[in-house]
């Protein structure tokens, strides 16, 4: 297994960080995937794949250099559980606060041509095929990521933007009920708690890295992926996927409001508390429910007075959660 030590310093500073590029990336290793693991992302494939399947069909150059990028076998840089193999480290640099997605692939483009190839060499375990043998790699993979993110992240970044900030207050909340100790254990498949200072980061066999007084940070992503990034040894990063109520469609589980919860609180109202198992948004509320936003506001009021939701603010918007006493209550009813 690989793990990483960290000291208490280090993860008591470290963070959540929302990466345009992250979530890009992780949407490129869905359509090189092909396949997607819940019916929103099956939608999205539907709509998207052809596109992006005729894009490399023209540019059998880019088409070969994803294929290496993303690795033949497991490695270091993604869990078992995964799609796709060892990622070539120059189209994943770490995440940066702040960072805007234009900002985020001019990095990429800005790799040294010499060491993406190696790179390449690494994901591959082998040697390099002649026609990657170029030095415009690194532009047209970032290239690839502006199609990807203006035809498939971009028009839809603002939802997005709320489901990665809802994962946010979800992992706080978590931090401050048991620990990081409980967070590392939930983030992917393969991440875990050693104790003793060590955070198990996946599944595959390589040497520990000793990263105490480092930067570090979690980046969730919507797409089932993840992998871990560095830049040399001052900043390290953690993507994962977002928890996975959030990023499916939650249209279904508001129609699934328990009879008995319906009855004691009002269906509109029940309705609220059942989508309330993760963090959302008024306006999440509204598009979900159906219902207009007075009434959403009215029973959130009530919910709140009650003690069955709590709010926390993420970066712009205001979030509402069932608290214990709202999944108790939830519970019950379900039953």
């Amino acid at each position: 297994m690989g793990w990483w030590q960290v000291n208490a310093d280090t993860l008591a500073r470290s963070r959540f960080v929302l990466s345009p590029l992250a979530e890009t990336f992780a949407s490129l290793k869905l359509l090189h995937a092909g396949v997607g693991t819940h019916p929103g992302e099956r939608d999205w494939l539907r709509d998207r794949l052809p596109g992006y399947r005729a894009v490399l069909a023209a540019d059998p150059v880019t088409g070969l250099l994803m294929r290496a990028g993303l690795g033949r076998r497991g490695s270091p840089r993604a869990s078992a559980s995964e799609r796709g193999g060892w990622i070539a480290d120059f189209l994943t640099p770490t995440p940066r606060d702040g960072e805007s997605f234009e900002e985020g692939v001019a990095r990429v483009r800005a790799a040294d041509p010499a060491e993406a190839r190696a790179h390449l060499r690494m994901s591959l375990e082998g040697p390099l095929p002649a026609a990657l043998d170029r030095d415009d790699l690194p532009d047209r993979a970032a290239g690839l990521l502006e199609y990807v993110w203006e035809t498939g992240v971009r028009p839809h970044w603002e939802r997005r933007r709320h489901v990665l900030e809802a994962d946010v207050v979800a992992r706080t909340a978590q931090v401050s009920r048991g620990g990081w100790a409980a967070v590392l254990d939930s983030l992917r498949p393969g991440t875990r708690w050693l104790g003793e200072s060590r955070f198990q980061v996946n599944l595959h066999e390589y040497p520990p890295r000793e990263i105490s007084g480092a930067e570090l940070v979690f980046v969730p992503v919507t797409p089932k992926t993840g992998w871990v990034s560095w830049d040399e040894r001052e900043r390290y990063a953690v993507v994962y996927p977002c928890t996975g109520a959030l990023a499916e469609d939650h249209r279904d589980r508001a129609r699934a409001v328990p009879a008995a919860l319906g009855a004691l609180l009002g269906p509109g109202r029940a309705a609220v508390l059942v989508l309330l198992a993760a963090p959302l948004s008024t306006t999440q509320l509204v598009a979900l429910t159906g219902q207009g936003l007075g009434s959403v506001g009215r029973h959130l009021r009530v919910l709140l007075d009650a003690g069955l939701v709590e709010r926390r603010r993420a970066g712009r918007s205001v979030l509402y959660s069932r608290t214990a006493a709202g999944d108790v209550l939830a519970g019950a009813c379900a039953r």
